[in-house]
């Protein structure tokens, strides 16, 4: 099969989080197998300026109607280390910025215009290729609106949605409708219209052919008021092309056995790595060697629904206790400034670093004790999966793809591996931190938790044949959803 994916997030870029994960993975585990995979992208000025690939032209320039505004698309092309061609759509008006989306907390205020950009020249690309794609797989709210044009304009193409985080929605005022240039049609309850503004996410909700979320569970979960965010009763209504795909693990990035960017490689018969990789993170950061207690580690997006609303009343009790905290991640600036302050407060037991870097976060992750995800809702859950093959155990919400991921700890019946907590609150947090304190003690108790963990397997084997069938389907089946005056 013939796939183009279109991004707003993957490689050559070099940042943490599930969507780039994803879009390190499949398209290579596809091509694996055999299809013909591209990835489409927007040219950033991180990728100008830190690309180790080597970007040429392609000598085409697509203009690209925004109202009545024109804009030139530049197609640059790379090719990443594992052979996936990259498709680099530049336009510096919109993408030669310091951020993604967003600076000192404050999304771009041309967010609506940049991606609904983005998506035209994706197809516009599509359109142009040679061999032609037989399916476009679109990802979260910044491409959204490829299902609608494709559909709009009738194009050969089948489409894709998956949704990696349903509370983001490309939700923007009405006016900034005229900039998709479609028939005002389309600005209905049966399109892309929701209360007065638009809403990207939804059009592609209700246009794709086929949706897909990062865990079944999720699946379940955002069809509900209380995952929703707003949008169960449209995720209800087309519940019959909404699929759960548990996504895998990138092992051939994240494996303590064969990471070179740990001090030393181990595995669940050689522990002894484990202790080489936590002496070296706490000197790494100047933090006081040989605590009695666990080194507890996040790597993450510091956000709200990151749980971090739960976890900073607890900053003071947790590191009252001769523990050690590592947190990587950056994001919504008064968490920023309060992990500062308690990173001076409690300068050998406590380091906060904003910027990520990949070194560290793979020290971290081989370091850490425990690591710590109190996310209010987690669809895939890819950090815990990393987590368990490094031995560094659980401690998390049981919600989304956790559901599927971690085992809670039972020592009665000697099964496990993780800590799971039910109601998303401070105490409850707590607790699941006391009980796996009291757990650390045992250190015979505690190796073969690890070891347990370190076997667990979640491979892209299987998920990637999941999305292999659903390409298959949709293939071969028409949705002849149109607008109607």
């Amino acid at each position: 099969m013939k796939i183009l994916m279109i991004s707003s997030e993957g490689p050559p870029l070099m940042r943490s989080g599930a969507l780039a994960d994803v879009l390190e993975a499949l398209p290579r585990e596809l091509k694996k197998r055999g299809h013909d995979v591209a990835l489409a992208l927007p040219f950033y000025r991180e990728i100008r300026a830190n690309s180790r690939n080597e970007v040429r032209t392609t000598r085409v320039t697509i203009k690209i109607s925004l109202g009545r505004k024109k804009h030139a698309a530049e197609i640059l092309e790379c090719f990443t280390p594992s052979g996936l061609q990259v498709f680099l759509i530049k336009c510096d008006d919109f993408f030669d910025r310091a951020e993604l989306y967003a600076e000192h907390g404050d999304p771009y205020p041309d967010n609506a215009a940049r991606f609904i950009f983005f998506s035209k020249a994706a197809v516009a690309l599509a359109r142009r290729m040679t061999p032609s794609p037989e399916i476009l797989h679109t990802h979260d709210w910044t491409t959204a609106l490829v299902p609608v044009l494709v559909r709009d304009q009738r194009l050969p193409f089948a489409t894709m949605l998956t949704i990696h985080h349903l509370a983001e929605q490309g939700n923007f005022p009405g006016t900034d409708f005229g900039l998709t240039n479609l028939t005002q049609n389309y600005f209905d309850p049966r399109g892309i219209e929701f209360f007065g503004r638009i809403n990207l996410l939804k059009g592609g909700i209700l246009f794709a052919d086929k949706i897909t979320t990062a865990s079944e569970r999720y699946a379940r979960d955002i069809r509900t008021p209380a995952y929703g965010c707003g949008l169960d009763a449209v995720l209800r209504e087309n519940a019959g092309r909404l699929v759960g795909i548990l996504n895998g693990a990138d092992y051939a990035r994240w494996n303590p056995a064969t990471d070179m960017l740990l001090p030393v490689t181990y595995g669940p018969n050689s522990l002894e790595g484990k202790q080489v990789g936590c002496t070296a993170l706490l000197n790494e950061l100047n933090l006081a060697a040989a605590p009695r207690g666990p080194v507890f580690g996040m790597v993450t997006r510091l956000a709200q629904e990151k749980g971090f609303e739960i976890l900073m009343p607890l900053l003071d009790r947790l590191l009252s206790d001769d523990v050690r905290l590592i947190i990587l991640g950056e994001g919504d600036p008064a968490y920023e400034t309060a992990l500062a302050i308690a990173a001076r407060k409690y300068a050998t037991k406590f380091a906060y670093r904003k910027s990520y870097d990949e070194t560290l976060a793979h020290l971290i992750e081989g370091g850490m004790d425990i690591t710590l995800i109190p996310s209010r809702f987690e669809p895939s859950g890819l950090s815990a999966m990393h987590s368990l093959k490094y031995g560094s155990l659980p401690i998390a919400l049981a919600t989304g793809g956790i559901h599927q991921i971690i085992e809670d700890y039972d020592p009665a019946g000697d099964s496990g591996y993780g800590f799971l907590y039910y109601d998303y609150s401070s105490e409850a947090l707590w607790d699941s931190i006391k009980r796996a304190r009291e757990i650390f003690r045992d250190q015979a108790a505690w190796g073969a938790l690890m070891e347990r963990a370190m076997t667990r397997n979640f491979s892209w084997e299987v998920a990637v044949e999941r999305y292999e069938a659903i390409y298959a389907g949709i293939l071969g089946q028409s949705l002849p959803m149109q607008l109607t005056a």
